[in-house]
């Protein structure tokens, strides 16, 4: 009897692993579809807007003028205190929700941002738009407060993937940015479900992938191996300083401005007055541009990174939209092409060190930082990307973007600290 009620069991627990897997493969499925469809769209506007901003480059005068515009549509829609990718994470934690009215403010307000030339990257606004459609999708299906928070973090998978073209790191990074040091295990199948639908389709719908060549790769002795624990933990160092920059930026401009139309018109003002004085526009938008620039010519100015982010931190303390990630690329790049020489290693690799480095200690996320080192940069170079990642994420400390982030165990110790990221 016991037995039987022991096999009976079993019978159940599989069955109902297999009713799981089919309501998530087709959950996942159709936010894959769904996100991945919008955040195409999205894609291609945005590659229109900067493309039009640097064929006429005047049109970043307006900047000023689009801040007012973003705070405007912000009040109106009564959502003032939007604080971006950490509305979303917070709303994992508390269950709380994410106002669907977000959608179209995130694509609104990102598309001023490109388009007038603002230091902002997109990535940001593909997880806020995924996290408030799937939502939204899981409201009107009435699931439970767990099923919402996966689906929450599908949304963020299909965003990610749809807009940055590496599914497997985006798959993983909506898992590891919530809880650092804890993996939400119940969301593998449903995100890593809707990060390859949202990637097949934005193939599809020839959304362009974002993908580097590193030339030249040389052989991982245990003396090159020296030289990238120390560019790890200076790259380690330079995550923290934008982590600082970004945040002393937004307290700033809100204890000495505190009227948010004069603080983001005074942010725009800062921005064009800084080109004028530079003499160059090189440093507004996303960065993509320097980031081409430096693995086709293998070159940049050694100071090109400080420059980006103190544009960037500009920008996004004033209330600007768009995301962290693509400037943090850029950063890391800069900073990696301004020092290879320095440790006698090819510009792309340590470039590409740099990137990955820089994203991992901003983000505390070194699985996502590994996988996005293979899908940006191929394999051949893994043992380079993996030196970088963890000795920049044990570096980084307690720092990070977003300050909604918990960080449960410790970096160097195996003890429980549950804290908010810096």
């Amino acid at each position: 009897m016991i037995l039987m009620k022991e096999g009976i069991r079993k019978i159940n627990d599989s069955l109902y692993s297999v009713k799981t897997l089919i309501k998530w493969l087709f959950l996942g499925t159709f936010i894959g579809f769904l996100v991945g469809s919008v955040c195409s769209i999205f894609g291609h506007m945005l590659v229109w807007a900067n493309d039009y901003r640097l064929e006429h480059q005047r049109i970043s005068m307006l900047l000023p003028i689009g801040g007012l515009l973003i705070v405007f549509m912000y009040r109106v829609w009564n959502n003032e205190d939007d604080k971006g990718t950490n509305t979303v994470i917070s709303s994992i934690h508390s269950n709380t929700g994410i106002r669907t009215r977000m959608a179209p403010l995130i694509y609104a307000s990102t598309m001023i941002t490109h388009l007038l030339g603002g230091s902002a990257g997109r990535e940001g606004a593909a997880i806020q738009l995924g996290g408030s459609i799937a939502n939204r999708i899981g409201k009107e299906l009435s699931l439970n407060d767990n099923d919402q928070r996966i689906m929450i973090m599908c949304g963020m998978s299909a965003g990610f993937s749809a807009l940055f073209g590496a599914p497997m790191a985006a798959a993983i990074f909506s898992l590891e940015v919530i809880s650092i040091g804890i993996m939400h295990y119940s969301a593998l199948v449903p995100c890593v479900t809707a990060s390859m639908t949202a990637h097949f389709l934005s193939g599809y719908l020839e959304v362009k992938p974002e993908a580097f060549t590193v030339v030249s790769i040389p052989e991982f002795t245990p003396l090159i191996f020296a030289k990238i624990i120390v560019f790890a933990a200076l790259a380690g160092g330079v995550s923290v300083l934008f982590c600082i920059c970004l945040h002393q930026a937004g307290h700033l401009y809100k204890k000495y401005i505190k009227n948010r139309y004069l603080r983001i018109f005074v942010g725009g003002c800062l921005v064009l007055l800084l080109c004028a004085l530079l003499g160059t526009n090189e440093y507004l938008g996303s960065g993509q541009g320097i980031m081409e620039h430096i693995f086709h010519h293998e070159e940049t100015k050694w100071y090109s990174f400080l420059l980006k982010m103190v544009f960037t931190a500009l920008t996004l303390g004033a209330g600007f939209k768009g995301g962290e990630i693509v400037p943090s690329f850029c950063i890391g790049a800069a900073f990696g092409c301004a020092v290879a020489a320095l440790f006698g290693l090819p510009v792309t690799l340590v470039a590409a060190c740099g990137m990955v480095g820089v994203f991992c200690g901003v983000t505390n996320c070194p699985i996502t930082s590994l996988l996005i080192s293979f899908e940006l940069f191929g394999f051949e170079g893994m043992p380079y990307y993996l030196t970088t990642v963890v000795v920049s994420y044990m570096l980084s400390g307690y720092y990070g973007l977003y300050h909604s982030q918990r960080i449960m165990y410790s970096k160097t110790e195996t003890n429980f600290v549950n804290r908010e990221a810096k």
